[in-house]
């Protein structure tokens, strides 16, 4: 019977929370970051279109395990709407499909807002990795295929206008999971009676991970010039962030060496005291300061469902 092969790549684990630059793709990013810190695992958490630039949190080793409580945190962007052009792709890389000459007053933009803030109707763009028939969205569009893509309710917590001129406005949004800001902006130049589209897109936070965290690519290469190995390793290293900050918004529990043993048995552990938590469908252990497990409290326990290493 053969053995199983053995990962390649080192077992690190943490997250890099990159500041992407324009015309970098998500894929193309989480290949150089996995390149780079020789890891076994990387993958990242919400897609940034090539034209965006902003957060892209990375995660790498067993920090993948907990992508989805970041993919399900908000979002904050800062956009750029130009006013008189629909495109196909809703941002600058797309066709021109509609145009006008027509362009918004201030006042009837601020008007616009509190429609779209709240729990809101959303048509995600024809080139978007919404699944039709079992195929994404984006490769019927470039093959020129028109799609019904059906709306879904996204959330937007705050919606500001920054500042406007002629052609153009400048927005902050702090938005939930799924919601497209290249929608926004093909529903406020359509409603508004002249026609937008991005062109320019920035994303400034996912939730829990703020702005003063992310790390420009630029000084990720300028470590590759350390010619020692363990040197430029243990230098990228240092800007990982722990995997439990994903999960800093579920109860947390701090236990011993002894518990964390039965924990990554796969076996439950006690919880006591005063302040424990009685019922919690999530909750995430620690000790030491690392990560140890995910799981549930009920009936005085914590129940593993997830365990790192």
């Amino acid at each position: 019977m053969s053995k199983p092969r053995k990962p390649k790549g080192r077992p690190v684990s943490g997250w890099l929370i990159l500041d992407k630059p324009v015309d970098f793709g998500s894929t193309e990013a989480v290949s150089k970051i996995k390149w780079l810190f020789k890891a076994q695992k990387c993958g990242h958490a919400g897609t940034l279109d090539p034209l965006a630039s902003g957060m892209l949190p990375i995660a790498l080793g067993d920090a993948t395990k907990t992508v989805p409580y970041v993919m399900d945190g908000r979002k904050i962007y800062e956009f750029t709407v130009t006013w008189g052009e629909e495109r196909s792709t809703d941002d600058l890389e797309g066709e021109v499909t509609h145009q006008s000459d027509n362009r918004p007053h201030e006042e009837d933009i601020r008007a616009l807002l509190p429609s779209y803030t709240g729990i809101i109707n959303q048509i995600p763009p024809q080139f978007s990795a919404i699944k039709i028939g079992g195929e994404r969205a984006y490769d019927l569009a470039r093959e020129g295929e028109a799609v019904a893509i059906p709306a879904r309710e996204v959330e937007i917590f705050r919606l500001t206008l920054l500042s406007c001129e002629t052609n153009r406005a400048h927005f902050e949004v702090e938005c939930g999971k799924g919601t497209y800001v290249r929608a926004l902006a093909r529903d406020f130049g359509r409603e508004l009676g002249c026609f937008g589209h991005i062109s320019d897109l920035r994303r400034t936070f996912v939730a829990p991970f703020s702005e003063d965290s992310m790390v420009a690519l630029s000084e990720l290469i300028a470590l590759e010039k350390i010619e020692d190995a363990d040197e430029r390793l243990a230098a990228l290293d240092a800007l990982l962030i722990d995997t439990s900050e994903a999960l800093s918004t579920l109860p947390h529990l701090v236990i011993n060496d002894d518990q964390a043993h039965r924990l990554r048995m796969g076996n439950p552990i006690l919880v006591r005291g005063r302040d424990a938590p009685v019922a919690e469908s999530e909750a995430y252990a620690t000790a030491r300061g690392k990560l140890v497990a995910i799981g549930e409290i009920g009936q005085g326990e914590f129940r593993p469902k997830r365990v790192f290493v």
